[in-house]
């Protein structure tokens, strides 16, 4: 997730109009954040996941969907990190915040966010603990931090149940040449784990992380380069048989029907690159296939791409900036998805009016 402040710095000082539209952009989102916060939100009929991607809740860049005892939970953009939980996908009810209180260190290391208000959140599971990794920026810079707050349950009727803040996994300040906000995490099926991040400057980047602690493996370990292009951001990594395939957002986002939000994809052979398009182009030269575009019959904008396996079948995740049938909101989602024969992955949005899928194409 960006506002404007994530346009290209380094090359010189933001403009007093790019400062307006952010802010303007940050208080629509904060609007719609408390439209959710305050159950304001339009409210549609909530169809069978066959039937409808959008899952009828108004929720901002949404974590991978983790499942605890007998429900699943997703978490998204806004204030303290709320969260949804559901027993069947289908419907999906309110939980608690993961933050009640500010951590610590983000007065010292972001003091200018002083809202609560925290972005991009991911979470996974490894070991016994489930693992919370979340954006902490602050406007016009890129002063911001990517934090970690670990829990042995999800479920806030356990007495095992505590928020424990674990501080900072990666930060970044003005002059850097890339962003530590919009982070999600993966595991190899070797036990390493894994971080990617980024959004605009010098685009995606990826960290090895410890699997008993969830930090960063070394302070000084090496950063590795994925993805570019002028706009990019909201990285999710997945695994498929031999490949590694990488999801990336192009365009804009909080602008709700008027976002231009698109996803792009490439993979490759070893998780640190070079992951390529399926026209051959490295997503370092702004290469990326097609894998969902902007419009998508009443949903606009996707964006935070998730995959989810429940009984075997795949799930496709993600938010759309804007639902119609929401007034414009954004949305959760939650799409099949099927792997084709050359190895590509295909998701199906079955709100468009006809019988189709949003295929990969070529870039």
């Amino acid at each position: 997730m960006k506002f404007s402040q994530n346009i290209h710095l380094s090359r010189g000082l933001l403009p007093a109009a790019t400062i307006i539209a952010g802010l303007a952009l940050s208080t629509t989102a904060d609007a719609q954040t408390n439209d959710t916060e305050q159950g304001s939100e339009k409210q549609i009929t909530v169809l069978p996941l066959e039937k409808s991607a959008s899952r009828g809740i108004v929720t901002r860049d949404p974590s991978d969907i983790v499942k605890c005892k007998d429900d699943y939970w997703v978490f998204y953009t806004g204030r303290g990190v709320p969260s949804y939980h559901s027993k069947d996908l289908v419907r999906w009810e309110r939980g608690p915040a993961v933050f009640k209180t500010a951590p610590e260190w983000i007065a010292g290391a972001v003091p200018e966010n002083r809202r609560m208000s925290y972005w991009a959140p991911d979470i996974m599971k490894v070991g016994d603990r489930y693992l919370f990794y979340y954006a902490v920026s602050s406007m016009g810079k890129m002063t911001s931090a990517i934090g970690l707050a670990a829990n042995a349950t999800l479920d806030p009727n356990d007495p095992a149940y505590h928020w424990t803040d674990e501080g900072i996994v990666v930060r970044t300040k003005d002059g850097d040449n890339y962003n530590a906000i919009d982070p999600t995490v993966f595991q190899d099926t070797d036990g390493s784990l894994w971080l990617t991040f980024g959004s605009y400057w010098s685009g995606i980047k990826l960290i090895q992380l410890d699997p008993k602690t969830g930090k960063r493996i070394a302070p000084n370990s090496e950063l590795y380069s994925l993805a570019y292009n002028e706009s990019i951001e909201a990285s999710y990594m997945c695994k498929h048989d031999n490949y590694y395939y990488l999801f990336v957002n192009w365009g804009s986002c909080c602008q709700g029907p008027k976002s231009t939000y698109n996803i792009r994809i490439g993979r490759s052979t070893t998780i640190t690159g070079p992951y390529l398009d399926q026209a051959g182009v490295d997503l370092l030269h702004r290469g990326g296939s097609v894998f969902l575009p902007t419009t998508n019959g009443p949903l606009i904008g996707p964006g935070h791409a998730g995959t989810l396996t429940v009984e075997g079948k795949t799930w496709f995740t993600s938010d759309f900036e804007g639902d119609i049938r929401l007034a414009g909101k954004a949305t959760l989602a939650i799409m099949p998805l099927q792997w084709k024969a050359d190895g590509w992955p295909e998701a199906t949005v079955n709100d468009l009016d006809s019988a189709s899928s949003a295929k990969p194409v070529s870039k």
